[in-house]
């Protein structure tokens, strides 16, 4: 007579298993923070940041219609500030850089105000228009510059939007739009001379179209 062994299953229940360990329990691994910027390619960066700002408020001054190229021009400035306040982790607050842009835009004095006469000017049916786009365009990009160049100094030096006072660099940022609008004119006969060779593309393609 044989005797068969009989195997019994003696784990526990589900509701009276032994809880996983810490280590048994698979926990999302967060992803690994940005390593910083060396201060060589932050810089570079800010100066990218700068060139493409001012590129888009010559863009903005450029607008036809009276008011919205300064309004435009603003949102442009306001942006580049924004992105200029991301590169240097410097928490930004868009009422208080409204403030900032608006003081040091008024130190300016007649060039503010001849911004303004620039975009009413447009309102003259044909010659307004004309001197608006000579006058306009380059004053606003100057000045984007100029703002540009003015944050990223306060940046690299620590600073943040909350102690950044408008009234100790107005001497500073009349000095750096004065050097921004060369560099804008040249900026301006940049495009301007590749809008006419693409302008001479698109007429000798026009040509060689058989009809």
């Amino acid at each position: 007579m044989s005797v068969e062994k009989i195997q019994f299953d003696v784990s526990p229940p589900a509701s009276e298993a032994k809880p996983a360990s810490p280590a048994d329990v698979k926990t999302e691994t967060p992803p690994p923070a940005r390593a910083p910027l060396e201060p060589d390619e932050r810089h570079r960066q800010a100066e990218g940041i700068i060139y493409r700002n001012t590129f888009w408020a010559l863009g903005a001054g450029a607008i036809v219609i009276p008011g919205v190229d300064l309004l435009a021009a603003s949102a442009v400035q306001l942006k580049q500030l924004k992105q200029l306040s991301e590169l240097y982790g410097v928490k930004f607050s868009e009422g208080l850089a409204k403030k900032l842009i608006s003081s040091l835009l008024a130190s300016l004095g007649g060039v503010a105000l001849g911004a303004l006469a620039g975009s009413a000017i447009k309102l003259i049916p044909g010659v307004g228009s004309t001197l608006g786009l000579f006058s306009l365009p380059v004053m606003v990009a100057a000045s984007t510059r100029a703002l540009g160049r003015i944050f990223v100094m306060h940046f690299e030096a620590g600073g943040t939007l909350l102690d950044f006072e408008p009234r100790k660099v107005q001497d500073y940022f009349k000095s750096e739009f004065e050097k921004a609008k060369d560099q804008v004119e040249h900026l301006k006969e940049k495009v301007v001379h590749e809008k006419d060779k693409l302008a001479e593309k698109k007429d000798a393609v026009v040509e060689q179209t058989p009809a």
